[in-house]
């Protein structure tokens, strides 16, 4: 989800809290305990594994570039 930083359309989406493991409507924790914005409920809740997706994904491209033109 993008969101352009209106007040409005923070306020509708969805976030997780990573230290509660609560999603929460709208900006409600501090910005240091909150994963998002997503676009739906739904979302949110997968926030852990959308994470360590993510993450695995990250590590793996810095893998391959880490070994340009050498032996992967």
């Amino acid at each position: 989800m993008t969101i352009d930083g209106t007040p409005d359309e923070i306020e509708k989406s969805w976030w997780y809290n990573s230290r509660t493991g609560e999603v929460e409507h709208g900006p409600e924790s501090p910005s240091m305990n909150r994963i998002g914005p997503f676009a739906s409920e739904e979302e949110a809740r997968r926030a852990p594994e959308t994470l360590a997706a993510r993450s695995k994904a990250w590590e793996d491209e810095d893998r391959r570039e880490d070994s340009w033109g050498g032996t992967p």
